[in-house]
């Protein structure tokens, strides 16, 4: 049992270090001297939590596990003035470096420093790509899939698009860095993400896309050198993390709608413009249970479509139906035992074909109904 609890301490250590965020740096006095047993107090704007460490005899410090947005830090010592730096606002995975410098001064007096300017990882080694939240709810998105955001990356293609017939998944696939799509390793909130087929590694669902975008914080794409932290596949690491509550209460309705009113009819289409519907609709909503220690956040997306398509086939025309050539003879020796099975053919409703066309490919256009109804299910497609 103490294995067991000690292996579980260790992975939700890994799952954290994946969702989450750190802060390092060191603590100096105006000489450059690093100031240790200092007070380094993190602090979140969007929940308030906090997290205390103190600094090393070199002044150094080091922040782990703590939660994605803005931060607050505050620095005090005892015979230094306070100092708070704000205008940080963190990324999943980022290593934040920040260091702090200490004015001689009364306890009680304060030194601010705000700004918005990025905190630059010089921690590791590592390609990323941030997709924020502004670009997951803003950007169009056919299909609400939020995936296709990862093409936002240098180096990143939708390999589905050029290649359908040799996905086996039920959703896109990613070429990141010329590396295969089997070798990328997408990871939900720190937990492994697969699709639904057994030789996919790209999570997808019933409908095709990845629903809840409203869920989505944000994700990031790490390739090249990454950390230990990662791994197991040697292609691009898609981290993806969910919203969670916060002390402001917020919230989403929402319904998307696509059909097929405005479509032109294509070279095969006869007549008609194959009926499309497509509905997306749901909401999200989170906020505090209580203020500063208990949130709660939920999300729903349905999906319903409707949708036909033209299918060219060959099939017999009302001649060879009857057991007649196209000159009119009868067939030599024919069965008529067999014209029944004719009517299994649906009936053409396109031009007739002359033999002398055979070696052009020709087709006759059928349109066949494709009709999906139902709530989609599974973890694939909604995100709670």
């Amino acid at each position: 049992m103490r294995s067991l609890g000690l292996l579980l301490a260790l992975c939700t250590l890994v799952l954290w270090a994946q969702v989450t965020a750190s802060i390092s740096g060191r603590v100096e006095d105006a000489t450059g001297a690093g100031v240790g047993g200092a007070t380094v107090t993190v602090k979140n704007l969007e929940t308030g939590a906090t997290r205390v460490v103190t600094t090393s005899d070199s002044g150094n410090f080091r922040v782990l596990s703590l939660p994605l947005g803005r931060q607050e830090v505050k620095v005090e010592k005892t015979g230094f003035k306070e100092a708070v730096r704000t205008g940080i606002n963190l990324e999943v995975g980022q290593e934040a470096v920040l260091n702090l410098q200490l004015q001689v001064g009364e306890f009680a007096q304060q030194v601010i420093v705000s700004g918005e300017a990025p905190v630059v990882n010089t921690t590791t080694a590592s390609v990323s790509g941030v997709v924020g939240e502004r670009e997951v709810k803003d950007l169009p998105l056919n299909g609400r899939s939020f995936d296709n955001l990862i093409t936002l990356n240098p180096g990143a293609i939708n390999y589905a698009l050029k290649s359908p017939q040799t996905s086996t998944s039920d959703g896109n696939t990613f070429s990141v860095a010329g590396r295969r799509p089997l070798e990328d390793l997408f990871l939900l909130n720190g937990i492994e993400y697969t699709g639904s087929s057994q030789l996919a590694d790209t999570p997808g669902g019933v409908s095709g896309y990845l629903l809840g975008i409203d869920a989505v914080r944000e994700f990031n794409v790490e390739t090249d050198t990454y950390g230990a932290e990662y791994g197991k596949r040697a292609g691009a690491q898609v981290n993806v993390v969910t919203q969670s509550g916060t002390n402001a209460l917020h919230g989403t309705l929402f319904e998307f709608l696509r059909n097929s009113a405005l479509d032109a009819r294509n070279f095969f289409d006869q007549g008609f413009v194959p009926p499309f519907r497509r509905n997306q609709f749901g909401g999200a909503v989170g906020g505090p249970l209580k203020k500063d220690r208990l949130f709660l956040f939920g999300n729903y997306e349905g999906y319903r479509q409707s949708l036909a398509e033209t299918s060219l086939s060959i099939v017999p025309d009302a001649l060879a139906r009857q057991g007649l050539l196209p000159n009119g003879s009868t067939v030599a020796n024919l069965n008529r035992s067999m014209l029944p099975y004719m009517s299994f053919w649906p009936a053409p409703n396109g031009l007739g074909l002359h033999p002398s066309a055979a070696s052009r490919a020709p087709l006759i256009p059928i349109t066949i109904p494709d009709i999906r109804f139902g709530k989609t299910s599974g973890p694939c497609d909604r995100i709670m």
